[in-house]
Order: C-alpha cells, then structure tokens, then sequence
C-alpha cells in the first residue's frame, strides 16, 4: 500500500505527513511572539523540513490517477492530501464505525436454523454478504 511505500522512502517523510505543515517560526519582540520567518530567513535545518514537505506531497500525488487528483487539488499539506484520500477510500472515521456496527450485527444475527445442514448455512452467509 501507499504507506509501507512510503515508510520504506523514508520514516521522517511519514512524519511530515502525519504531523501536518511545519512553518519555520521566530520569536521577536516585546512582549515575545512567535512568527514566521521569512524565507531568506530560513537555516539549514529549515530547508531540509520544507524540502521533506515537498516530497511528501511529490510522493503522494505522484502516486494518483487523475480522480484522485481532483480530489487533492485544493489541498495545501500533504496531511491534507493524505486526509482526502483516506476519506474517499475508507470512508470518515464515522462512516468506518458504522460499517464495523452494521457486520458486528449481522454476525450477531447469523445463526443455523435447525432444518438445514452446514452447507447450507454457508450459502445462506454467502448470499447475505453478496447483498
């Protein structure tokens, strides 16, 4: 899947995707505030972050059909690409729970009547899972 493809590219590139944007910020002033710097104002270790965010997104998106990139076209991060995508796929984290709730049930409900044999309970299971 995406994910071990990219775990395998690189862990802090799943990082960048899982911890959302990273905006090099200073702190100036009295009283103390924190704001973004400007880009001439980037160190070293600040273009090697946004240089990670670039690669996630490149990775992400290279990785889509041109659905999918409709999807993701307005998104800014790569936490929200990544975010879309799952959605569109899997689902909300609602959606999923009520997929769960709903097979919980019909397991639940599945049970052999006493006229048939076992074999006939499977094609019963089969034919309501096709359903």
């Amino acid at each position: 899947m995406m994910h071990d493809f990219i775990m395998a590219e690189d862990s802090e590139i799943w990082d960048v995707i899982c911890d959302g944007p990273f905006v090099p910020m200073k702190t100036i002033g009295e009283p103390v505030v924190t704001v973004p710097k400007t880009r001439k104002e980037y160190n070293d270790d600040d273009r090697k972050a946004i240089e990670k965010i670039f690669r996630a997104k490149k990775i992400l998106v290279s990785g889509i059909g041109p659905d999918e990139y409709n999807r993701i076209s307005s998104c800014q991060s790569a936490k929200e690409i990544w975010e879309a995508l799952q959605t569109a796929h899997e689902g909300t984290t609602q959606v999923k729970q009520s997929k769960i709730d709903m097979l919980t049930i019909e397991y639940e409900l599945f049970r052999m009547n006493d006229d048939e044999s076992i074999q006939d309970m499977h094609t019963q299971g089969a034919v309501k899972g096709s359903s």
